[in-house]
C-alpha cells in the first residue's frame, strides 16, 4: 500500500528530525549524541536511500537464484551424505559441528526444507553491478526496516516493499508455510540472540494488525509441549497452538537453548513446521566456495542450470576453504597465486604486499565469531605479522571452526545526506553501500519485503551497522545507485 503523508512539506532538517523522534519507542539502541542527550545509534537520513528502477528490477530478479542456490544446496549435501556426490562436501560442511547438529542436518524429515527467508549482503560495485559478501537466512534486521519504512512513509516518501511490504510478505512465507491462512506463529528468540527480541516483538504485533498472522515473539522457556502439538503461553496465561515456529536462535547455540530438544522433536515429528529448518550446512559461508570449485561444476549445473550457475559465479566473490591439510607435491590451491606462482600451502600468501591483499578471512559458520562481522581479519589493513597470524589462526582452526579466505570487493562511492545533530544540519557523506534486500519465500516464488541501505564513511573497510552509518530503507528513484 503506498503511503499518505502525514506531516508533507517539512525541510530537510526537519524530515530527518521527525524520522529520529518518531521511530518506534523501545524498539532501538540508543546512543549519547551529547552529555545528557540520547539519541538513535546511527546517522539519519532525511530520505531514503535512493535505487535507480533498474537496480531494484536487477535485485528483485535476484531473489529466485538465491532460493534455487539453497535448493541446489541442500540437494548436494543430502547427496554427499549418501554417497552419490564427492564426499568431500558434506565433509567440509560438517566440520567442527557436534554429532547431534549433523543427524539434524540429515534428518528425513528436513531433506527438502530451506530457509525460508534469506538476505544477502550486496556491495555495489564501481561497475554497477553487486557482489554477494555472504548469505543469511536468520537475518536480524526486519522489524528494523519495517519501522523505519512506516516512520519514512508519515513524511511522504514511498520506500522498496511500500509501507508494510516485510510484514505482508513475512506473513504471507509463515502462511504458506503452515498452509494456514492465518497461522499462530511462535518467534523463539534465545537469550544469545536477544538483541533483536525487540524489533521482532514490534513486526510481529503488526502482522498480527494487518491481519497475516497471529505472531507472537516468546523465549524458549514460553514454549509448552505436549505429544499432540507446542503452544505458546501468553501473559494473561492463556495458551495458543502453534502453526509455525519461527527460529531466532543459533545452531552453535543450541545446547544453551532451555526445550530446544522438545522443539525439534515437534518439528521432526510433524507437530509444528519450524523455519529456518535445523540445517547447518546451508548456514556455511565455505558454501561460496564449493560454488566456484572447478570439480563440482557439472553437478551444481545440474541443479542449477547454465544460467543461475553463472548468475552466482559472477554474484558470488572467489572463496577458498582454508584446509590445514597439506597437498601432494604436484597439486596447488585453484586459482590463488601469490608473485605469479600458484599456492601450494596458505603460508606463501604472508609473502603478499598490502597492495596485492585483496583478501578477507572469516570464520565459515557455526560460531560465534561467524555474524555481525565479528572474527572477519581484511587482509590489506593488517602488517605483515598480522597477516601471518591471522593466516596461521585460521588454518589451526580447521577441524573446529572452518575459515574461509575470500576476494575482498570495494564499493562504489556513494553521497548520501544525514542529519549532523550537533550543526542541526543535513550534510552530506562520501561513503560506500551495503544493500540487504529481504526475500521471503512464499510457495515456490521469492517475495522482495524491503532493503536495507547501510552507508558507512568511505574510509571504513567493513559495512555494517555503526554509530558513523547512515541506516535507512530504499526508495525507487530515477537518480539513485
Amino acid at each position: 500500500m503506498p503511503c499518505t503523508a502525514i506531516v508533507p512539506d517539512l525541510t530537510p532538517a526537519a524530515r530527518a528530525r521527525y524520522i529520529a523522534e518518531h521511530l518506534p519507542g523501545g524498539l532501538f539502541r540508543t546512543m549519547d549524541e551529547a552529555p545528557g542527550e540520547q539519541g538513535v545509534a546511527w546517522r539519519i537520513s532525511p530520505e531514503p536511500f535512493r535505487l535507480a528502477p533498474s537496480t531494484v528490477d536487477r535485485i528483485t530478479a535476484l531473489g529466485p537464484h538465491l532460493l534455487a542456490f539453497y535448493r541446489a544446496l541442500s540437494a548436494l549435501y543430502a547427496r554427499s551424505a549418501r554417497g552419490t556426490a564427492p564426499a568431500f562436501i558434506a565433509d567440509y560442511l560438517d566440520r567442527g559441528k557436534p554429532d547431534h547438529v549433523v543427524r539434524l542436518a540429515r534428518q528425513n524429515r528436513f531433506k527438502s526444507d530451506v530457509p525460508r527467508v534469506i538476505r544477502p549482503d550486496l556491495i555495489l560495485t564501481e561497475g554497477g553491478g553487486f557482489i554477494a559478501s555472504e548469505l543469511d537466512s536468520i537475518p536480524g534486521g526486519m522489524g528494523f526496516v519495517a519501522a523505519m519504512a512506516r516512520t519514512y512513509c508519515e513524511i511522504g516518501s514511498d520506500t522498496v516493499g511500500e509501507t508494510d511490504g516485510m510484514a505482508d510478505a513475512f506473513g504471507a512465507m509463515l502462511a504458506s508455510t503452515a498452509q494456514v491462512a492465518r497461522p499462530v506463529v511462535a518467534i523463539v528468540v534465545s537469550e544469545e540472540s536477544g538483541d533483536y527480541r525487540g524489533e521482532l516483538r514490534w513486526l510481529a504485533e503488526r502482522m498480527r494488525e494487518r491481519g497475516v498472522a497471529d505472531a507472537f515473539v516468546c523465549s524458549p522457556q514460553e514454549i509448552v509441549f505436549t505429544e499432540d502439538a507446542l503452544f505458546v503461553r501468553h501473559d494473561d496465561g492463556r495458551e495458543s497452538k502453534i502453526d509455525v515456529l519461527y527460529r531466532n536462535f543459533e545452531l552453535f547455540d543450541l545446547l544453551n537453548v532451555p526445550k530446544q530438544e522438545l522443539m525439534l522433536y515437534a518439528a521432526r515429528h510433524n507437530r509444528v513446521k519450524m523455519t529456518p529448518p535445523p540445517k547447518a550446512p546451508l548456514e556455511e559461508k565455505s558454501t561460496f566456495a564449493l560454488l566456484h570449485h572447478p570439480a563440482l561444476a557439472k553437478l551444481w549445473i545440474g541443479e542449477l542450470g547454465a544460467e543461475t550457475f553463472a548468475l552466482l559465479g559472477r554474484l558470488f566473490p572467489m572463496t577458498w576453504i582454508m584446509d590445514a591439510r597439506p597437498l601432494p607435491p604436484h597439486a596447488s590451491i585453484t586459482g590463488l597465486a601469490a608473485g605469479g606462482t600458484p599456492v601450494r600451502e596458505w603460508l606463501e600468501l604472508e609473502t603478499l604486499g598490502k597492495s596485492e591483499r585483496d583478501y578477507v578471512i572469516k570464520p565459515s559458520g557455526f560460531s560465534e565469531l561467524a555474524w555481525g562481522s565479528r572474527g572477519v581479519k581484511i587482509a590489506n589493513d593488517l602488517t605483515k605479522d598480522e597477516w601471518r597470524a591471522a593466516i596461521v589462526d585460521a588454518t589451526a582452526a580447521f577441524d573446529t571452526t572452518p575459515h574461509i579466505l575470500q576476494r575482498f570487493h570495494k564499493g562504489r562511492r556513494v553521497s548520501v545526506p544525514y542529519l549532523d545533530t550537533r550543526r542541526d544540519d543535513v550534510v552530506t557523506m562520501d561513503g560506500r553501500v551495503r544493500l540487504c534486500p529481504y526475500y521471503f519465500v512464499v510457495g515456490d516464488e521469492t517475495r522482495l519485503g524491503g532493503i536495507l541501505a547501510t552507508v558507512v564513511p568511505s574510509d571504513k573497510r567493513l559495512i555494517h551497522g555503526m554509530s558513523d552509518a547512515i541506516m535507512a530503507p530504499c526508495m525507487v528513484a530515477e537518480d539513485g545507485a
